[in-house]
């Protein structure tokens, strides 16, 4: 097995473990009692994600596929805010007509 990604933490190991198991590539996340020696704070790059040596290529990347779309910002056209915010005003739509009812009911 060869690591090939060292993670800020056990959970961000796992997700990148998941994206490569979706993938075909079967991983191993290590790490997790070394993470638990620290006590309740998170422990910092003590997650690791290994995978064996003939898959570490393809899984380089695809990490570096996840990497640059996190970094990617995702943009809404301007028809899609719109449509947005109008579901914004919806909770206090249910509101006002709960008011009613009650209003009405007393």
């Amino acid at each position: 097995m060869q690591e090939i990604y060292r993670a800020a933490d056990i959970t961000e190991a796992h997700i990148i473990a998941g994206m490569l198991d979706a993938s075909g590539i079967d991983s191993h996340v290590g790490g997790h009692y070394l993470q638990g020696g620290v006590g309740e704070l998170g422990a910092i790059n003590f997650a690791t994600v290994s995978v064996s040596e003939e898959d570490a290529v393809r899984g380089l990347e695809l990490i570096r596929e996840y990497e640059q779309a996190a970094e990617t910002p995702v943009r809404l056209s301007q028809s899609e805010g719109i449509k947005l915010s109008h579901y914004m005003f919806l909770p206090l739509v249910v509101l006002l007509i709960c008011f009613v009812i009650y209003l009405i009911a007393v």
